[in-house]
C-alpha cells in the first residue's frame, strides 16, 4: 500500500524574515514593544488559531481579528459560547469553494463588514508604501484596530502563493513588520522588511486579474443589523442591478401609472425570479437538549429586538399597501398552507443548516434532513413564553433536535394563545422582504416616474426619513443591504463631466460603499461597468 507524501513544516527563509522566536526575532520585539508599536500584538495572542483548512488563511485571519477586537458576533459557536469560528463565515462565500479555492480579497472585506466591524481595504494600486507604513504604525499602536496582509508568498522566498494573515506589530527602527502567519503548521511568526512586504502586497491575484492589498479592520462603533441581511452567496444581486438600471427605468415611464398601487404592482410583478434570495433574515438556531426548554435572558433579549424591528416593519403605510398587493395576488389570505414561503418550509431549512452548523460541518447542510417540525411554546428566564419551531433533523441515521427561535411581533396571533397555528401572519414573509427591500432602494430609483407630484407622493411612501430609530439604523446603518443597494446608483446621475472615465465609477463606488471597496473590485465594480458601458 502507497504511503502519501506529508510535510511537517518548512524551514523560515532567512534573510528574508526573521524567525520570532530567535534571539533575532526576541530583540525586534523587545525595541517595538518598547517603542510603542506592539499594543495590538497581545489581543491578536490572545485569540490566534492556525487556519483549519489548507485555503482558510483569510477565514482564520478574520477570525483572529474579529475575537482580538471582542466583537459580539450574536450567534453561539458551540455549547452557550458565541464567539467568531472559520465555519461561521460564510455569507459571502459558500466554505465548500473557500476549502477548494481559497477566497480573495474582496470577499474578507465584505465578510468582515458582514460581521459587524469596520473595514478600510486598500489595493496597492490605491496606496503607497508609505502610506501602508503610516497605517501599520497607527495599528500596532492602539488596541482598536488591525491590519490584515493580503500578499504573494514567492516574493519572501516562500513557498506557495496568495496568503493572508494579520500584522502583530512594527518595528520602526528596522522598518520591518511581524507578520503572524496563520498557517502555523508551514512557517512560524516573522518579521520582514517592510517594503518588501509591501512589493508582496503589490502582486496580482490571477483568480481576479487585481492588485492585493491590505484592509484596517476596527469595532464598528453600532450593533449590527438585527434581523435583515443581504446575502452576495448567488447571483441575485446581479439580477436586480440589471433590474433597477435597465427594466424599471423604462417601466416607470409607462402608460397608465397613476397611483402608488399601480406601480407598487408593476414593479412587484416585473421583479427578478431570484429577487426574494437578495434580503435574508437573521435566524438563531440551538439545540433542544441546551438549557433544557427555557430561553437564556440573552435569547430572549435578541427576540425581543427581533420582534420589534419586524413589527416596525409591519407598522409602516408601505407594508400595509404590499401586504394587500400580495394578497390579491397570490391569494394568500386564504391561509393556504402551499406557499413556497411558508413558515414551515423555511424552518425545515433553517434547522437543517442549523444541525449542520451546530455538527461542525463546515461546508454545506447537504445531507441533512429534517423531517418534522412543530410549534411550541417556551418559558424564558424573567419570565413570559416564546415561540420557537423545533425540527428533527437526521443524518447519516443519527437524529438531532433543533430549534428556531421565531420573532413574532406583539400585534400578530401566537400558537402560544391560539389553537389556529394558520392564523399566524406568516414570518419571515415575502411581504416583509418586500418592504425592507423597497425601503433600502436608493431614492434615485425612482426618478424615472413620469408624474411629479405622484414621484412625491411615493417617494415619500418609501423614505426612511421618518421611520422609527430602530428600523431607520437596520435599513440604512447596519445592514449590508443598503450599501449594496447603493450600487444600482445608475451612471446617468452622475454629472456628465465626470463620466468620462471608469476609473471614476470604481473610485466613486469605492468612496460610497467604503468597506465594500475590495468586494466591488472582486465583481460588483466589473459588472457595473458592463451595465454602464462609458
Amino acid at each position: 500500500m502507497a504511503t502519501v507524501p506529508s510535510l511537517y513544516r518548512r524551514v523560515l527563509p532567512s534573510p528574508p524574515a526573521v524567525d520570532f522566536t530567535s534571539p533575532d526575532g526576541k530583540r525586534l520585539f523587545a525595541e517595538a514593544l518598547e517603542g510603542g508599536t506592539m499594543e495590538g500584538f497581545f489581543s491578536l495572542a490572545s485569540c490566534f488559531q492556525t487556519q483549519s483548512e489548507p485555503a482558510f488563511c483569510g477565514l482564520a485571519s478574520l477570525v483572529v481579528v474579529l475575537n482580538a477586537l471582542a466583537i459580539d458576533p450574536g450567534r453561539r459557536w458551540k455549547g452557550p459560547w458565541r464567539w467568531f469560528d472559520e465555519s461561521m463565515l460564510d455569507c459571502c462565500e459558500p466554505l465548500d469553494k473557500v476549502k477548494a479555492q481559497g477566497i480573495t480579497f474582496g470577499k474578507v472585506a465584505c465578510l468582515a463588514h458582514c460581521s459587524g466591524a469596520d473595514v478600510q481595504p486598500f489595493r496597492a494600486n490605491q496606496i503607497t508604501v508609505d502610506d501602508l507604513r503610516r497605517h501599520l504604525i497607527r495599528c500596532t499602536s492602539s488596541r482598536d484596530c488591525h491590519l490584515i496582509a493580503s500578499y504573494h508568498r514567492k516574493l519572501l522566498k516562500q513557498t506557495g502563493a496568495g496568503h493572508f494573515s494579520p500584522i502583530g506589530g512594527y518595528h520602526a527602527g528596522q522598518d520591518m513588520a511581524l507578520i503572524l502567519d496563520v498557517a502555523c503548521f508551514k512557517y512560524p511568526p516573522h518579521w520582514v522588511p517592510l517594503p518588501l512586504l509591501w512589493e508582496a502586497m503589490n502582486t496580482i491575484d490571477e483568480s481576479t486579474g487585481l492588485l492585493r492589498g491590505f484592509m484596517l479592520i476596527s469595532r464598528h462603533n453600532a450593533a449590527p443589523s438585527a434581523l435583515y441581511t443581504v446575502c452576495c452567496r448567488d447571483e441575485s444581486w446581479k439580477s436586480m442591478a440589471k433590474y433597477c438600471v435597465e427594466d424599471l427605468p423604462v417601466l416607470l415611464k409607462a402608460e397608465g401609472l397613476d397611483n402608488v398601487q399601480t406601480i407598487l404592482s408593476r414593479f412587484i410583478d416585473s421583479l427578478p425570479a431570484n429577487a426574494g434570495s437578495l434580503i435574508k433574515w437573521v435566524a438563531e438556531v440551538r439545540r433542544k437538549e441546551e438549557e433544557g426548554s427555557c430561553l437564556s435572558k440573552e435569547e430572549k433579549e435578541r427576540l425581543f429586538v427581533k420582534e420589534n424591528v419586524l413589527q416596525q416593519v409591519r407598522d409602516t403605510k408601505l407594508f400595509m399597501i404590499v401586504h394587500d398587493l400580495q394578497c390579491a395576488r397570490i391569494q394568500c389570505c386564504t391561509g393556504s398552507s402551499s406557499s413556497e414561503d411558508s413558515i414551515t418550509r423555511i424552518a425545515a431549512s433553517v434547522c437543517s443548516q442549523g444541525a449542520a452548523m451546530l455538527s461542525g460541518n463546515l461546508a454545506s447542510s447537504n445531507g441533512f434532513c429534517c423531517w418534522e417540525t412543530h410549534f411550541k411554546c417556551v418559558q424564558a428566564n424573567g419570565g413570559g413564553t416564546n415561540t420557537v419551531i423545533s425540527g428533527s433533523v437526521v443524518s447519516e441515521g443519527n437524529e438531532q433536535g433543533v430549534d428556531m427561535l421565531l420573532p413574532i411581533p406583539p400585534l400578530s396571533m401566537s400558537p402560544c394563545n391560539s389553537n389556529m397555528v394558520n392564523e399566524i401572519i406568516k414570518y419571515p414573509s415575502s411581504t416583509d422582504v418586500l418592504t425592507v427591500l423597497l425601503l433600502a432602494l436608493h431614492p434615485s430609483t425612482w426618478f424615472s416616474i413620469m408624474d411629479e407630484k405622484l414621484k412625491d407622493e411615493f417617494q415619500t411612501l418609501v423614505s426612511t426619513d421618518n421611520l422609527p430609530d430602530i428600523l431607520k439604523q437596520e435599513v440604512c446603518c447596519h445592514n449590508p443591504s443598503m450599501p449594496i443597494c447603493l450600487l444600482l446608483f445608475p451612471i446617468k446621475f452622475f454629472p456628465e463631466k465626470i463620466r468620462c472615465t471608469k476609473h471614476f465609477l470604481l473610485w466613486k463606488l469605492c468612496e460610497i460603499l467604503e468597506v465594500l471597496d475590495g468586494a466591488v473590485l472582486d465583481g460588483l465594480g466589473l459588472f457595473l461597468l458592463h451595465l454602464f458601458p462609458l
